[in-house]
């Protein structure tokens, strides 16, 4: 069975005041790992599975991050926070950095990470970004569990748009909306850590899915899907457990 598959997600983002509107859907991401879980194991599915929820509470105090702040991540990088309404990618990625050092056969992100993917997606389709096999797999997946989903690029040409004058990493682009979610994906990518010790080693096979706009249904029903929480990608998620059983 190898070393198993991880499963990491954005968790849970309590905001407070007028930003709280409309913030019940920011933990479908912790639920749909917690839902995988909790289906592999009562499904007796021979692989295993491990599960981070990153869970953070976004509120105003005296210690709350503020713009311009340098934080030092789990694995000590350092990243400049530009707009601290993007903390889910930071919860995140220590979580990557946490799945990592257990060294999986593979990683599996789960968040509703950015409204840039529902500009670019609408509202039904999942985004999907990383490594080519394991992505290959996640959508060959999604088909047979039909759930639209679409694979999104991670442009070597955007890296230098991560770099900070002060730190290793920007966690954000400020007063520049393109291409976002591809934003938010390269810098996921960058804690997805080593297959082994060796100095060479490939990455870990990663697959980060932003369910930002299928992870909650505004609509009327349709098919299986009824208005509120989705359950997006819960169902591909376990038949690409079944694949890698």
């Amino acid at each position: 069975m190898g070393k198993g598959i991880t499963f990491d997600t954005g968790g849970l983002s309590l905001k407070p005041a007028a930003s709280m509107v409309g913030m019940k859907d920011d933990m479908c991401g912790a639920a749909v790992v917690l839902a995988v879980l909790r289906a592999a194991a009562q499904l007796e599915l021979p692989v295993g599975v491990t599960a981070y929820l990153c869970i953070s509470d976004n509120m105003p105090s005296g210690r709350a991050t503020r713009p311009g702040d340098v934080l030092r991540m789990l694995d000590g990088t350092t990243v400049e926070v530009l707009n601290t309404d993007a903390e889910g990618r930071l919860v995140l990625a220590d979580g990557l950095v946490a799945a990592s050092r257990e060294q999986p056969d593979l990683i599996v992100d789960v968040a509703t990470l950015t409204g840039a993917i529902i500009t670019a997606l609408g509202t039904r389709l999942t985004g999907v970004m990383g490594a080519d096999d394991a992505v290959a797999a996640y959508l060959d997946a999604a088909e047979r569990a039909g759930e639209p989903s679409w694979r999104l690029p991670l442009p070597e040409y955007m890296e230098d748009e991560l770099d900070s004058p002060i730190a290793d990493l920007v966690n954000a682009k400020i007063g520049d909306p393109a291409a976002g979610s591809l934003f938010a994906g390269l810098f996921l990518q960058r804690f997805v850590g080593r297959a082994s010790d060796a100095d060479d080693a490939p990455r870990i096979p990663w697959v980060h899915l932003d369910i930002a706009g299928s992870g909650w249904h505004k609509g009327g029903a349709y098919g299986f899907t009824e208005k509120g929480a989705t359950g997006a990608s819960v169902r591909a998620l376990i038949e690409l457990l079944r694949g890698q059983a």
